[in-house]
């Protein structure tokens, strides 16, 4: 494995000092890396400075040239001729006469997709999240989210193994009083989000309250006559936030004076600022 990844390395590195060169002659060169998820790049190729040919010269993908099919207007880079699997980084370099610039049409193919399949996903009454998954394609980050105040909110976050295999994963969860609900999420270029199922626990943490009602410097968070860690939001009478954090107390000497909203805990509350 370590000898696979010196070898990619240095075919990188190579191909880095390739384009650093190109910009001291009389060639230019256009590279992009991603991830392949099986489909096609197309190239623009316009017509060289002196317009007696197209800009393109040759393009090479992981250090291999593509044979041909770049003495045309527009072409495609077909991964098929490479030997490359689905989910496998990819590395591509487009030389070009100086004076004219090839143009990618469709570059947010590279770009890692949300593909997983949650297998098994579990969590106990202490926070301790575990999942596993298959089918990653790229690498894309699990948003860590936990249903309170009526809303998803994103408590944390873990970065995926993007490969296809079994992928097992977890997270510690901070539990509110009560029922808890989590799942984990993606979301890849297209800005869509995909979740896996939820799953839920009691936990054995006490209620949170809040001190005092009219609020003049700060908000204490109490559970059984005791200081206790929360996570908490304030909004203004406008809903926009003001602060958010973890604590077991809120300096609220700088908010004007009027309406507020508070969650915490798994409960929301209204209090004055006086």
């Amino acid at each position: 494995m370590r000898l696979i990844y010196f070898k990619k390395t240095m075919k990188k590195t190579i191909l880095i000092l390739l384009i650093f060169f190109a910009a001291l002659s009389s060639w230019a060169a256009l590279s992009i890396e991603g991830v392949y998820q099986g489909k096609n790049l197309y190239v623009q190729n316009p017509l060289d400075d002196e317009g007696f040919g197209y800009c393109v010269t040759k393009v090479t993908v992981n250090g291999d040239v593509m044979v041909g099919g770049t003495g045309v207007g527009a072409f495609e880079i077909d991964f098929s001729q490479f030997d490359i699997e689905i989910g496998e980084p990819v590395f591509i370099v487009i030389e070009h006469h100086d004076g004219c610039k090839p143009k990618i049409i469709n570059p947010e193919v590279l770009l890692p997709r949300s593909t997983f399949k949650v297998e098994e996903i579990t969590i106990d009454k202490t926070g301790k999240l575990k999942w596993t998954t298959t089918g990653e394609q790229g690498k894309l980050p699990f948003l860590i989210e936990q249903y309170r105040w009526n809303k998803w909110v994103v408590v944390g976050e873990v970065q995926g193994n993007g490969t296809p295999e079994r992928n097992e994963y977890e997270f510690q969860i901070t539990p509110h009083s009560g029922e808890n609900t989590v799942r984990v999420s993606q979301i890849d270029h297209s800005g869509i989000k995909r979740s896996s199922p939820e799953v839920k626990f009691i936990s054995d943490v006490a209620p949170v309250t809040k001190t005092p009602t009219k609020v003049k410097k700060e908000i204490r968070f109490v559970s059984n006559g005791k200081p206790a860690v929360t996570r908490y939001e304030i909004y203004d009478a406008y809903g926009n936030i003001v602060k958010k954090g973890i604590g077991s107390s809120v300096d609220c000497s700088n908010l004007l004076r009027g309406v507020y909203y508070i969650n915490f805990d798994n409960t929301n509350e209204k209090f004055i600022k006086s």
